[in-house]
């Protein structure tokens, strides 16, 4: 089973979670989770719980203890907050490349699914019809401790985008072809290195061409240790075929981490 996770206190979540049972045949299928109620359509399962989700290390074992299922992915539909309240459908895979500020563990990354995240943005620019960005947002915040792949989905920034009905039905669309989809896809797969929190060149890279990133490295979380790159690598769901690095967004120190692991790896070695 593929699940949709989204909470009660996220105006931008429970705009979706409208979205979802208003247009894509989810029903309520008489399961419980956090004392909600479970929603299903085929193989996707949506869960609603009363807290912030960033903070919900160990998801994946809480509904399987709970409803007896394992998921496979878990797509978390959220809010985007941003002082620029920038209007933005944006998606990440979670981790902490430093401290653990919101949730998770500190140095430590949850498992990316670069095709999920890469058809996910191909989708919402696709149907974005608001004039709004699109675009990846670097690695951050938890939760980390996960045993399957997950990604943020989000509206952002302020509460007049989080509650915009037009919006909600983008990103649940997008939800759902994402989940439907995501493992007949094959891309190139990158990790991505470099530049700023919305991954300009990234998510330019993603939309216009092969690439299809999974965690990404801001320059603000640089210099990188050898040691998070490689988990980088390691958690990614499938083969990381290539390191990108925004050359001039990167500390020379984790530039030339990155070039040497490359090369030691057999990777491709991408400089932008």
């Amino acid at each position: 089973m593929k699940v949709i996770m989204t909470t009660r206190i996220d105006p931008a979540s429970m705009n979706i979670l409208t979205k979802l049972v208003e247009n894509f045949n989810f029903k309520e299928s008489g399961m419980w989770f956090d004392g909600n109620p479970v929603f299903k359509s085929g193989d996707i399962l949506v869960l609603t719980t009363n807290d912030e989700m960033i903070y919900y290390d160990g998801l994946d074992d809480a509904i399987k203890g709970t409803l007896g299922v394992k998921p496979e992915i878990i797509a978390f539909a959220s809010r985007h907050s941003s002082r620029q309240k920038l209007p933005a459908l944006t998606i990440h895979v979670t981790g902490n490349w430093g401290k653990a500020m919101y949730g998770g563990k500190g140095e430590h990354l949850a498992l990316a699914q670069p095709s999920a995240m890469k058809l996910a943005l191909l989708k919402m620019y696709e149907l974005n019809d608001l004039g709004w960005t699109v675009c990846y947002e670097a690695t951050h915040h938890g939760p980390t401790v996960l045993n399957i792949p997950s990604f943020f989905i989000e509206i952002g920034s302020s509460r007049e985008e989080w509650t915009n009905g037009r919006a909600g039905e983008i990103i649940a669309e997008t939800i759902v072809h994402t989940l439907r989809r995501y493992r007949k896809e094959k891309f190139k797969t990158a990790l991505g290195i470099g530049g700023g929190h919305y991954a300009p060149k990234e998510t330019k890279r993603a939309l216009e061409g092969d690439l299809a990133f999974g965690h990404i490295a801001p320059k603000y979380a640089h210099p990188l240790s050898r040691q998070l790159i490689i988990q980088a690598l390691e958690r990614t769901d499938g083969k990381v075929n290539a390191v990108y690095v925004d050359w001039k967004g990167t500390r020379r120190e984790t530039r030339e981490t990155a070039k040497s692991l490359a090369e030691e790896l057999g990777l491709e070695f991408i400089k932008d």
